[in-house]
């Protein structure tokens, strides 16, 4: 029988009035069969939730450990190296409708699938979607339906041999099939090789005819006049079992339009024309207004209707600017006519197991992300197309996104089978995303590019494809016809030149486009962010543990140290633990305690990205973006996270939103002194008078300078200062600090360990309130990065702020939240309230 991609009709984005949807999420099972299945699972069947995964069911079922914890990844590696057959039964009625389809919104991965004991095709792509004509194998009463998952570690060995080597990081090929490459594991993930049908199973009736595809292309006239009229292209595809003819309607903000699809017709443009609308405007920009748009579908001589889809829909453009000036060539995001300094953050998947990611998980992270002054989230290559909910919440809240294409780190085969794949997967994930307005950029692959050009693989490939057909041909193809009013690039990164997606820079070029900085986290010192000029930054990061409290729940070490077996197994980058150390020691003592290490990587973790952040957003506009890596983890692990496998906030996550936010004052080394360098991303104008002094560790007033800067909305303003300020005089006791409406900056002359930083007893108090606790903390020394790990009392902890820096008799107030009933005098606990003080041995 044919196998045909599920259609965007029958996929969460549209709610249906018709067909009929009938979900089987119900009595499946699921058994190991071919395999190195261990004695006491060998002949057992177990109950299986749908959507899941064998690792999931195997858990729930309490036949193996948790693999997030301790060593089990290894234990648990036979798994994937498994086949898996899943059943269920379920009563059929035949109802009369045409045509059933038996739908799999997705298989994970390598699928084999027989109703009723006859073969229905066999699938090998976890990023599409499934539909089989099922109506004449369906039978009255009890019907069998069986999936086996064959092995996709056996799998994609297999399929490296047929499509011949091509070049990938880590362990597994996983460039030979169309599975998720990070469930073969990562540098920050764990290796699961999981099997299951990840997205639900339904069955769909339906008759006459049907909207198979509803694709809306929403723009704007002239975003930049006094009033704007939104256009709406709504592209129909629609399934028949007659010919009858068919008339589509389509209706949004008042305007309607019907047009008639004469028999045998199947494909039509509903063209609607909508006066004043109000634009949707990314986070910090403007309201972020969703338009409801309604299609229906009507038998034309009788007006009875077929089937009814619901999409919201948002009028923005999207351009990227590119032209080339004295300095190389720009990437700026500019929405609705307005260039947009991206303040971004890589994402990748939030479960190494990602059915268990829900609605509300997406709204945590994405709180989170909003939180840290995040306005754009970048969906990572080696991941998924992410879900309906992650786009819908992204569309609510204006953050913008970015989805890669999955193809990441390694070279593909551009030839069938595979290139048939990656372009079906293309297609309907395309179609599937085109109406949500927060989707502005599609990006060809993660990191390929410059992997092709500096990474040895031309010596490898030895002539092979690599996958430049599908940067360079099909994608901005298949873009051009589906998704115009999305933006697109080739790859990250990339050195773009007007008019072409393909040309001779280097991809990686600072000078041109988007970049990505690994140097200094893999070779060099943070700092060095500085030596850099880029024009757009779309991947660098630093190496931090995660909390406290996720560490010690998910490792059970006795004792617990940097390099006891189950912190190993949680460190997956390549001499992660050197270059943790490494990065640390130019900058203070390595501690010989774990509670110690562990505030001070997750300290000097936070401090590399503030370096970096605030440099290039003191570049702007000749820098007009950076995403850090990366947001979010998929399980508990020490990695570049600013939110740990366990959702919890990092002391990195607090110092994005300092170097984020709307409003940052920063000193920076310009021309062989010091400059302040005021930046104003917000709406309004920003003026007040900007005073640097000078100040000993003891709070004395050294030098100061003052003068009056106004800077208009979304501009910076550099403000040299004098050697008398900022050339000091005693570098280990010296700092400065610049203020301007109450926004401070700081510089410290010397690194933590070489100054003379001192500790001391501030003056603490903790109460209770209706909510959870406010700490008051006064310092009685110069004090850098105070902050509380609350988790450490409460793991489901929060404060609303970390990392402030105070001069001596200086006050701060945390605001803790939290359900815990303990006594306050526990978030005052040394352990607990921590500074760079503690780590400076004074």
């Amino acid at each position: 029988m044919s196998v045909n991609t599920l259609s965007v009709g029958a996929l969460s984005a549209n709610t249906l009035a018709a067909p009929t949807i009938r979900l089987l999420d119900t009595d499946w099972s699921v058994t190991a069969l071919a395999g190195p299945v261990p004695a006491s699972i060998r002949r057992l069947t177990v109950p299986a939730t749908v959507p899941g995964s064998v690792h999931t069911d195997l858990l729930a079922a309490e036949l193996i450990p948790d693999p997030y914890l301790d060593g089990n990844e290894q234990l648990l590696s036979w798994i994937g190296l498994t086949d898996w057959r899943y059943s269920t039964t379920f009563v059929w009625n035949p109802a009369g409708a045409d045509r059933t389809d038996l739908v799999f919104a997705g298989l994970d991965t390598i699928a084999e699938i027989e109703l009723n004991g006859v073969s229905l095709g066999t699938t090998r792509n976890m990023h599409r979607s499934y539909s089989f004509d099922v109506g004449a194998r369906l039978k009255a009463g009890l019907n069998e339906l069986v999936v086996v998952f064959r092995s996709p570690i056996k799998a994609a060995d297999a399929a490296s041999l047929d499509l011949g080597y091509r070049p990938h990081v880590n362990h597994h090929p996983y460039n030979a099939i169309r599975k998720m490459a990070c469930s073969f594991g990562w540098d920050w993930g764990i290796d699961t090789s999981t099997s299951g049908l990840w997205k639900p199973v339904t069955l769909v009736s339906w008759s006459t005819a049907r909207l198979a595809t509803v694709r809306p292309i929403a723009t704007v006239s002239d975003p930049t006049g006094p009033t704007s009229t939104g256009l709406v292209d709504v592209h129909v595809e629609v399934d028949r079992t007659t010919q009858t003819p068919v008339n589509v309607t389509a209706s949004v903000a008042g305007v309607s339009r019907t047009v008639e699809l004469p028999a045998g017709a199947t494909e039509t443009t509903v063209s609607l024309s909508v006066p004043d609308v109000d634009l949707w405007w990314p986070l910090g920009y403007g309201e972020h207004p969703l338009y409801e748009l309604e299609v229906t579908l009507r038998a034309a001589d009788t007006a009875v209707e077929l089937d009814r889809s619901t999409t919201r829909i948002g009028f923005r453009t999207v351009e990227f600017d590119t032209t080339p000036d004295e300095n190389g060539t720009p990437f700026t995001l500019v929405i609705n006519g307005q260039s947009v300094f991206v303040r971004g953050a890589n994402w990748i998947p939030d479960d190494a197991f990602p059915h268990r990611v829900t609605k509300a998980r997406y709204l945590d992270r994405l709180t989170q992300a909003e939180f840290a002054n995040i306005n754009l989230i970048r969906v990572w290559g080696g991941g998924v197309f992410e879900s309906d909910d992650f786009y819908d919440l992204c569309d609510e809240r204006g953050l913008l996104t970015w989805q890669d294409f999955l193809l990441a780190c390694a070279a593909y085969a551009e030839e069938a089978p595979l290139g048939d794949e990656i372009e079906a997967e293309a297609r309907e994930n395309v179609i599937r995303l085109a109406a949500h307005p927060s989707l502005v950029v599609l990006n060809g692959n993660n990191e390929n590019l410059w992997g092709f050009e500096e990474w040895n693989w031309k010596l490898r490939l030895d002539g092979k494809t690599w996958g430049g057909g599908f940067y360079y041909d099909v994608f901005p193809a298949l873009i051009a016809e589906l998704a115009p009013h999305i933006g697109y690039t080739p790859g990250s990164p990339f050195s773009p030149v007007a008019g072409t997606v393909r040309n001779d820079l280097h991809p990686n070029d600072p000078e041109h486009g988007t970049m990505h900085i690994w140097d200094l986290w893999n070779q060099r010192d943070y700092p060095a962010y500085r030596e850099y000029q880029p024009r757009f930054v779309s991947e660098f990061g630093w190496q931090g543990p995660p909390t406290w409290s996720t560490l010690t729940e998910s490792i059970h070490d006795a004792p617990l140290t940097p390099e006891s077996p189950g912190m190993l197994v949680h460190q997956k980058a390549a001499e992660g633990n050197v270059k943790l150390t490494d990065g640390l020691i130019p900058h203070l003592p390595l501690p010989e305690n774990i509670d110690d290490w562990h505030w001070a990587m997750s300290l000097n973790q936070a401090n590399a990205i503030s370096t970096a952040v605030e440099h290039f957003r003191s570049l702007s506009p000749h820098c007009m973006g950076s995403i850090v890596w990366q947001l979010n983890d998929c399980w508990p692990v020490t990695s570049w996270a600013a939110v740990d496998g366990y959702g919890r906030p990092k002391p990195l996550l607090y110092a994005i939103k300092h170097a984020y936010a709307d409003r940052l004052v920063t000193i920076q080394p310009r021309d062989g002194g010091l400059a302040v360098i005021a930046v104003n991303d917000s709406a309004d104008t920003w003026s007040g008078e900007l005073l640097v002094r000078r100040y000993t560790d003891t709070g004395a007033v050294l030098a100061e300078h003052a003068e009056q800067v106004t800077l208009p909305a979304r501009s910076s303003v550099t403000v040299p200062l004098p050697a008398s300020v900022s050339a000091a005089t005693d570098a280990a006791a010296e700092l400065l600090r610049a203020e301007l409406a109450g926004v401070r900056g700081h510089w410290f002359f010397t690194e933590a360990r070489d100054s003379t930083l001192r500790q001391g007893d501030p003056e603490v108090s903790a109460v209770r309130t209706g909510s959870g606790y406010t700490v008051q903390v006064t310092v009685p020394v110069l004090t850098r990065d105070l902050a509380l790990l609350v988790d450490k009392v409460d793991p489901a902890a929060l404060v609303d702020d970390m990392l402030v820096t105070l001069l001596p008799g200086e006050s701060v107030v945390f605001t803790v939240t939290s359900l815990l009933e303990v006594d306050p005098a526990a978030f005052t606990a040394p352990g607990v309230l921590r500074s760079t003080n503690q780590l400076v041995q004074r």
